[in-house]
C-alpha cells in the first residue's frame, strides 16, 4: 500500500487488575506495543509493570509481534502495565487490484514457496473462527459481496460496508469469550466480532484475512468523525491481494483503507494477539480490571 504524508502519535494502554488478597506470584504476556509496518515507523516505546517485576523478557511471535513477558514474585494486591509509544503513520492510498477474487483464490489453490507460506495460516478455521460449524452462514453473508468475477478489493469493500450496516455495535454486548455464533444470530458486537466476522467470511471462500489488533484516535482533530472503539484496544483485518498486498479494513468503522489506525500485532484471531493474558498464584479471591487507551495526535 502506498502511503501518503504521516502523522505522529502519542499512545498509552493501561492496563491494572485488582486483587481481593495479596498475590504470591504472577506471571504475564502483553502484546502492547506498536509494530513496524510499511506505513507506520515506532519512534520510541517502552512497557513499564507495577510492581518492579522479577523477570522481564521481549521476543518476536511467530507472527513478527512484539510481546513482553514478565515475572512478579512477591506479594502484590494490584498489577498495572502501561506501555507508551511515538508512532509516525502514513496516510493510505486507496488499494488498487483488478484482480476477480475467484482468481486469487484459484491461485492460492496452486501457490508454493514464499506465498503459500505467507498466506496459508490465514486461510484456515482458528480459536474464534469456526469454519466446521459456521462455513454455511458465513459463505451466505460473503457472497452478498463475492459475486462472481468481481475484483477483490471491490468486494472486500463491499463486505466491510455490509457488516457496518448490517451489525450494531453494543459495547455491553460480548466478551472475549462470546462465540461467533451468537453475534451471527443477535447481529451486534464489538470491534473484535466484526472483526472475526470478516475473516470468516473471506476464509470461507478461500481468501486469506488476517485479524489485526491496534489503536485509533481516542479525539480526532476538529472537523473529523469520532471513529468507534476508540476507548479502548480496536481490531479491524486485512486480505491478500496478488498486486497490492496486503490490505486493510474496519468493518466496524465501514472504512477502507483504514485511516487513523495504529497497528499493534496481526494473527489469526483475538487468540494470537491478546493484550494482556496471564496467571497469577495465591488465596482465591475477587479480580477487578481496568483498562484505559489514550491516542493523542503530536
Amino acid at each position: 500500500m502506498t502511503a501518503g504524508a504521516a502523522r505522529r502519535f502519542e499512545v498509552e494502554h493501561r492496563t491494572v487488575y485488582y486483587y481481593g488478597a495479596s498475590m504470591t506470584d504472577g506471571y504475564t504476556v502483553a502484546c502492547l506495543v506498536p509494530r513496524p509496518t510499511e506505513r507506520q515507523q515506532v519512534v520510541e516505546s517502552v512497557v513499564q509493570v507495577e510492581p518492579q517485576p522479577s523477570e522481564h523478557d521481549s521476543y518476536l511471535d511467530a507472527f513478527g509481534n512484539l510481546v513482553h513477558e514478565f515475572g512478579v514474585h512477591e506479594l502484590h494486591s494490584a498489577l498495572t502495565i502501561t506501555a507508551r509509544s511515538v508512532v509516525d503513520v502514513a496516510l493510505p492510498t486507496p488499494p488498487s487490484d483488478d484482480t476477480a477474487w475467484d482468481d486469487v483464490v484459484a491461485m492460492l489453490d496452486e501457490a508454493r514457496g514464499d506465498v503459500a507460506l505467507s498466506t496459508g495460516f490465514f486461510r484456515s478455521a482458528s480459536t474464534f473462527v469456526d469454519l466446521a460449524d459456521l462455513g454455511v452462514a458465513l459463505r451466505s453473508i460473503a457472497a452478498r459481496s463475492f459475486t462472481p468475477g468481481r475484483s477483490i478489493v471491490e468486494a472486500t469493500r463491499a463486505l466491510c460496508l455490509d457488516i457496518n450496516e448490517s451489525f450494531r455495535f453494543d459495547a455491553g454486548f460480548s466478551d472475549v469469550s462470546t462465540p461467533l455464533r451468537r453475534v451471527l444470530a443477535a447481529r451486534r458486537g464489538v470491534c473484535q466480532d466484526f472483526a472475526h466476522l470478516a475473516v470468516g467470511c473471506l476464509r470461507s471462500i478461500g481468501l486469506p484475512a488476517r485479524y489485526i489488533s491496534g489503536y485509533i484516535e481516542t479525539v480526532p482533530q476538529p472537523g473529523e468523525a469520532r471513529l468507534v472503539g476508540a476507548d479502548a484496544s480496536h481490531a479491524w483485518c486485512s486480505v491478500w491481494t496478488p498486486m497490492a498486498g496486503w490490505i486493510d479494513f474496519d468493518p466496524t468503522n465501514g472504512l477502507m483503507p483504514v485511516d487513523w489506525h495504529i497497528t499493534v500485532a496481526w494473527g489469526r484471531d483475538y487468540a494470537d494477539v491478546t493484550p494482556v493474558r496471564g496467571v497469577m498464584i495465591g488465596p482465591a479471591t475477587t479480580q477487578h480490571l481496568f483498562v484505559s487507551v489514550d491516542v493523542r495526535r503530536v
